[in-house]
């Protein structure tokens, strides 16, 4: 091969490839069940990110560290938290500041023990509850 064909056959891309040639006479409706085939594989991500979820325990000692709670709720983090460390004035307080934080984010709340709570975002879901003596499930009239 001279150098003029290689020179030619290099800038006017000659390409060596077999080309195929598909019917164009085939309808859309052939199509139709391949792309409904692809759009069950499609993945919410969404979903995806719902899979990492974080608990935070907290033991505040001050009203002060309400704030940080309750930035972990609006995190989409659920928090535990234990109110043994506070006086009763102070541990109202801190529930009632996280419980509107709770009702900004679409959140529940729920009692684990007399002093502890579960503040969970609406990316967690909460089932069950606990009591906190059977006297709770004696049911009297059956006489257990």
């Amino acid at each position: 091969m001279s150098i003029k064909n290689k020179l030619k056959s290099y800038f006017t891309m000659d390409d060596e490839y077999e080309y195929i040639e598909e019917n164009d006479d085939q309808k859309e409706e052939d199509y139709a069940p391949v792309a409904a085939k692809q759009k069950r594989n499609v993945v919410n991500l969404a979903s995806v990110q719902q899979q990492n979820v974080k608990i935070v325990l907290c033991e505040p000692r001050t009203y002060g560290e309400a704030q940080e709670i309750a930035d972990n709720i609006v995190n989409r983090r659920a928090v535990v938290v234990n109110l043994k460390r506070l006086d009763n004035i102070e541990a109202k307080r801190v529930l009632d500041f996280l419980s509107g934080t709770i009702y900004a984010v679409d959140g529940m709340m729920q009692k684990l023990s007399s002093e502890t709570f579960l503040c969970a975002p609406d990316n967690l879901e909460i089932s069950g509850t606990i009591t906190e003596s059977i006297e709770d499930h004696v049911d009297y009239n059956k006489g257990w």
